[in-house]
């Protein structure tokens, strides 16, 4: 059973990472909303800090995962968000 959460945990925490790669491929960020960002990435380190807390390593390596992929996804949206005109 704990295949199941490591499994499921990562096909979980992986839903950003296409998202991550073709904003950084595209630099087109503008129509990605920031609140959804901070909310994917809040919500990632809130499961982490639950998976602490009941020493769920599945819940803890998912969603760790899961933070670094909103976070470097918020640093996308900040970095290219209005810099590339073209990018539209």
């Amino acid at each position: 059973m704990e295949t199941i959460g490591y499994i499921a945990g990562f096909l979980t925490a992986a839903t950003m990472l296409p998202q991550v790669i073709k904003s950084i491929k595209t630099k087109k960020v503008r129509d990605l909303s920031l609140y959804m960002i901070l909310m994917y990435v809040f919500n990632a380190a809130l499961w982490v800090v639950y998976g602490i807390s009941i020493r769920a390593v599945p819940l803890i390596l998912a969603d760790s995962f899961a933070f670094i992929m909103g976070f470097a996804q918020l640093i996308v949206k900040v970095r290219y968000n209005g810099r590339c005109k073209r990018c539209a």
